[in-house]
C-alpha cells in the first residue's frame, strides 16, 4: 500500500487525504488538522430537545403521563438519536481534515458515556462536543471537563454519590479507565476518591457541586492529604509516575498497532509527560516518527473505517449515513452506545465470524450498485440502484490496474495472490472494451474480501 494512502486512512476514514499528506508532508498536514475550522452550531434536530434540568423533568412527566404518550416520545427520541449518529458520520465524511473527528471517536471510546443510561440526546451531544472541542488540547484539562459532563456523571451514578452514602463508580473509572490503569492505585484510593467526588452531580450547564451533599473532611488520595474536589484530584492523578502510559497505549492501539510494543508506550508516554500532556506536540512526534516505519498490516480495520473506505473507493455520492450507522452497529461499533464502560475492544473483536461475513455481504451489495439500506436483489427499477464507479487507469494492462488497486487497498501481496488477481483480470483484459469497468469491479470485490484488506 502507498504510504500516503496508509496514513490518510490512519488519520481519517478514507484515502481522500493521501495527496494532501504527500504535498504538505505529515507535520504540516497535522498542523492544518489542528487549526481547520469545524462547526460548533447546535444541530437543528436538537433545538426542541430538553436541555435544562427543569425541561428534562417536564419531559419525563409528559413521557410518563400515558402509555401511548410514552411510546410516541420514545419513538421520537430514538429517531433523533439515529439522526445524531448520521450527523456525526456526515462530519467524518465531509471533513477536509478528518483527524479531529477521528480523535473524537477515540475519545468517545475512552471517556465512555453511552446514551442508554440517560436517554437524553442533548447530554450525549454535549459530551461529544466537549471531546471534539478539546481533542487537540491538554489531556489533563480535558479529563477535568469530561468528568463534569452530565452524561458521564449520570452514566457512572455520581448523582447517587452523596455524603454518608458514597458511590464509587466514577472514582473507580477515573483511575482505572480514564487515567492510570489497573495496578497504579489502591482500593483505598478509590474509596477516598469517592469522598472528593461526593456531591458532584448534573446541572443545567454540566456538573456542579451541591453543598449539602459534598464531603468537607480531609482524606488521603494517591499519597496526598486534603479536602480535594474533582479538579484537584485530576491534578494529583497527572502527577503520578504512571500518568501518561495508559493513554499512550490506547492511542497507539487506536491509530497504529493492535498490540503496541511496551517500549513505544513508555517512549511516547515520557515525551507526553515532558510536554505537560499537551496533545499537539505529542501527536506530531508520534505520527512523524511512526510514518516511515514498516507498520502496515499491524491493525485490523474497525467497521467505520471499513465501510467508509469501501464507499469512498466506489465513489458513492450521497452516502446514506443512517445506513452506515446501522451497519457499524451490527458490526459491534454502535456510536454513543458501547456495551460497557471499557468501550470497544478492537483488534480481533472486529472479525468475529458473523461480522466478517456481513462485511462480505455489504461489499457484494455495494459492488452491485445496491443501496446499503437494502433493496430487492433482482429489482430492475433503476431507482433501486446507486451509481458506483472505480478510479483506475484506462490506458494500461491488467497488471497496471492490479498494481493501482494494490497500492490503494492492500498492505502486502505475494506471488500466489498476484496470480489470483491476474486470473480474475486476465492478461488479455482490454480497458477500452465495453464492460471493462465490470471486470475491474469484480477484481475490487475480490480484493476487499481478502484478509490483507482487513488490515491497515
Amino acid at each position: 500500500m502507498d504510504n500516503n494512502t496508509l496514513w490518510s486512512l490512519r488519520l481519517g476514514f478514507t484515502g481522500k487525504q493521501a495527496s494532501a499528506i504527500k504535498q504538505l508532508g505529515i507535520e504540516n498536514f497535522l498542523k492544518k488538522s489542528f487549526t481547520a475550522p469545524w462547526d460548533k452550531s447546535l444541530p437543528p434536530f436538537l433545538s426542541d430537545e430538553p436541555k435544562t434540568l427543569d425541561q428534562i423533568k417536564i419531559y419525563r412527566e409528559k413521557q410518563n403521563a400515558s402509555t401511548e404518550g410514552k411510546k410516541q416520545m420514545r419513538e421520537k427520541q430514538a429517531a433523533i438519536h439515529l439522526e445524531m449518529k448520521a450527523w456525526w458520520i456526515e462530519k467524518m465524511i465531509g471533513a477536509d481534515y478528518p483527524l479531529r473527528e477521528k480523535m473524537t471517536v477515540f475519545l468517545h471510546n475512552h471517556y465512555v458515556a453511552p446514551f442508554g443510561k440517560t436517554r437524553i440526546n442533548y447530554w450525549v451531544y454535549a459530551h461529544n462536543m466537549v471531546l471534539r472541542e478539546n481533542a487537540f488540547g491538554n489531556l489533563r484539562e480535558l479529563t477535568k471537563k469530561a468528568i463534569y459532563t452530565n452524561n458521564l456523571l449520570r452514566y457512572l451514578d455520581n448523582n447517587a454519590n452523596i455524603k454518608g452514602s458514597y458511590n464509587e463508580n466514577l472514582s473507580r473509572e477515573l483511575l482505572e479507565l480514564f487515567t492510570l490503569g489497573i495496578g497504579n492505585y489502591t482500593e483505598q484510593d478509590i474509596k477516598n476518591g469517592a469522598l472528593g467526588l461526593a456531591g458532584l452531580t448534573t446541572g443545567d450547564n454540566g456538573g456542579r457541586y451541591i453543598a449539602a451533599r459534598e464531603n468537607n473532611e480531609a482524606f488521603e488520595y494517591l499519597g496526598r492529604k486534603g479536602n480535594f474536589k474533582a479538579g484537584q484530584m485530576v491534578d494529583i492523578i497527572f502527577e503520578q509516575p504512571a500518568a501518561p502510559y495508559h493513554f499512550t497505549r490506547k492511542i497507539l492501539k487506536w491509530f497504529i498497532y493492535d498490540n503496541p510494543p511496551e517500549k513505544l508506550v513508555k517512549y511516547y508516554g515520557d515525551y507526553f509527560r515532558a510536554k505537560d500532556f499537551e496533545m499537539q506536540p505529542f501527536l506530531i512526534k508520534l505520527f512523524t516518527e511512526e510514518l516511515n516505519k514498516p507498520t502496515a498490516g499491524s491493525k485490523i480495520k474497525d467497521p467505520l473505517l471499513y465501510i467508509l473506505q469501501l464507499a469512498d473507493e466506489l465513489n458513492i455520492d450521497n452516502l446514506d449515513s443512517t445506513a452506515v450507522a446501522g451497519f457499524i452497529k451490527n458490526q459491534g461499533m454502535d456510536l454513543y452506545n458501547q456495551t460497557s464502560v471499557k468501550g470497544w475492544d478492537g483488534g480481533t473483536y472486529w472479525l468475529a465470524t458473523q461480522t466478517y461475513l456481513k462485511r462480505h455481504s455489504m461489499a457484494d451489495m455495494l459492488c452491485k450498485g445496491l443501496p446499503m439500506s437494502g433493496s430487492p436483489k433482482n429489482s430492475k427499477d433503476p431507482k433501486d440502484k446507486i451509481k458506483i464507479h472505480l478510479d483506475w487507469s484506462r490506458n494500461g494492462t491488467n497488471k497496471t490496474v492490479i498494481r493501482e488497486l494494490k497500492d490503494r487497498l492492500l498492505f502486502t501481496t505475494d506471488e500466489a495472490m498476484q496470480a489470483d488477481l491476474e486470473t480474475i483480470l486476465k492478461y488479455d483484459f482490454d480497458p477500452k472494451e465495453e464492460g471493462a469497468e465490470n471486470g475491474v469491479i469484480r477484481l475490487f470485490n475480490y480484493i476487499v474480501k481478502t484478509p490483507e484488506y482487513k488490515l491497515i
